[in-house]
């Protein structure tokens, strides 16, 4: 099969739907489907050879984050040129109300379309904005998939239609074989814990786990943090307490092989995050790694922990909470065995050979109700390729 996947995000930034994109086109390709990816990237940036830059990315402020997207009549001819290449048998469009070079493709693609929907948010000023004139682009779509129920209640209640429910993917053998570090193993003297991601977006939660840590180190003095993540320590650290500065180690942003290592390395990982989530990715691989997992209660994290049998959970924004079921964590490690255990389980149904099968579903179904259909005149919107080839 010939499958085109399309990223709206930059590849120069990691970022859970980078991480989608990149691991299901790995894993398509090793089962001898023919795969290309557009994806905004800057010049120096190093691709993957299936990957083809749309050009430099902007960062702009979207759903309560910086995301950097591609947009304009300069990479709507790249994206033309990089279908009419392709000639695939289905294009895949991840976040195609996003305004980057996703809805660019959607707007000049005339084929067996599937897209998937990442995110959970009201609608936007952007959104609003933008969906009358995407909004019949937006019937194209033969196949829509929700990465989860936040998710596909976004696309229900805002883009209209639905959308089948298949989550993110993991490879959870990678996690779950990852060497375990001694610099990052805790003891029952000086336990550890965790936390990854952009230490100056709030929406991760930081400023909620260091407002909970006065509390954490006082009842347990020996704990380490180590922080995980771009950002300047020394920004994000202003206006802590001595006391919790003096237990954070910050690390900086790491690779793959360092992520896994640290998950598996540490007592707890803890995801302090507020909102916007639609999933929980790294949920997925703290689980896969073999970690206690202790979660804010946020609906998505809820679904990816089974209600809190896979993982902790505490009120979402309550530091006193958080604090509170931390220490009960540190102080049990028979508790944070049993939810590590019950969190390996349970990473197994989102591990990758699961989620493509289901994805590859999609695609079959797609092009066979596509097949069965009368063909339009032109496999591509002229308009906005740029003329004939």
């Amino acid at each position: 099969m010939r499958i085109g996947i399309v990223c709206p995000y930059s590849f120069d930034v990691p970022g859970g739907v980078q991480f989608h994109v990149r691991d299901l086109a790995g894993h398509l390709i090793g089962q001898g489907h023919e795969v290309s990816v557009l994806a905004p990237a800057d010049s120096d940036t190093e691709l993957p050879e299936y990957v083809t830059s749309a050009g430099r990315a902007t960062a702009v402020r979207y759903n309560g984050s910086v995301a950097r997207l591609n947009f304009g009549p300069v990479t709507a001819s790249k994206v033309g040129r990089w279908l009419d290449q392709g000639e695939f048998d289905v294009l895949h469009l991840h976040e195609p109300v996003t305004p980057s070079v996703s809805v660019l493709a959607l707007m000049a693609a005339d084929g067996p379309i599937v897209a998937t929907f990442h995110t959970s948010m009201l609608r936007s000023r952007t959104m609003q904005t933008a969906y009358p004139i995407i909004r019949p682009s937006l019937e194209k779509i033969a196949g829509r998939i929700a990465v989860s129920e936040d998710a596909r209640r976004t696309v229900t209640t805002h883009v209209g239609g639905d959308a089948v429910v298949i989550p993110n993917g993991v490879y959870v053998d990678r996690f779950a074989s990852a060497p375990r570090r001694s610099a990052w193993i805790g003891t029952p003297a000086a336990p550890t814990i965790a936390f990854l991601g952009r230490m100056g977006e709030p929406r991760k939660g930081l400023p909620v786990l260091a407002a909970a840590l006065p509390a954490v180190v006082k009842a347990v003095p020996g704990l380490r943090v180590l922080v995980a993540g771009p950002g300047d320590p020394d920004e994000v650290t202003e206006g802590w307490p001595p006391e919790v500065v003096g237990a954070c180690e910050f690390l900086g942003a790491v690779s793959d092989d360092d992520k896994a290592s640290l998950l598996a390395s540490v007592d707890v990982y803890v995801a302090p995050n507020t909102g916007g989530e639609s999933f929980g990715i790294i949920l997925i691989e703290a689980m896969s790694a073999g970690a206690c997992v202790l979660a804010s209660d946020l609906s998505a994290f809820s679904r990816v922990l089974d209600g809190g049998s896979a993982g902790a959970m505490f009120a979402n924004e309550q530091p006193d909470d958080l604090a509170r079921t931390l220490v009960e964590l540190l102080r049990s490690p028979e508790r944070r065995a049993s939810l590590a255990e019950a969190g390996q389980l349970r990473a197994r149904i989102f591990d990758w050979s699961v989620v493509a099968d289901k994805i590859l579903a999609v695609y079959e179904t797609v092009i066979e109700g596509r097949a069965a259909a009368t063909p339009p005149q032109g496999r591509w919107n002229r308009f906005l390729r740029g003329g004939a080839r």
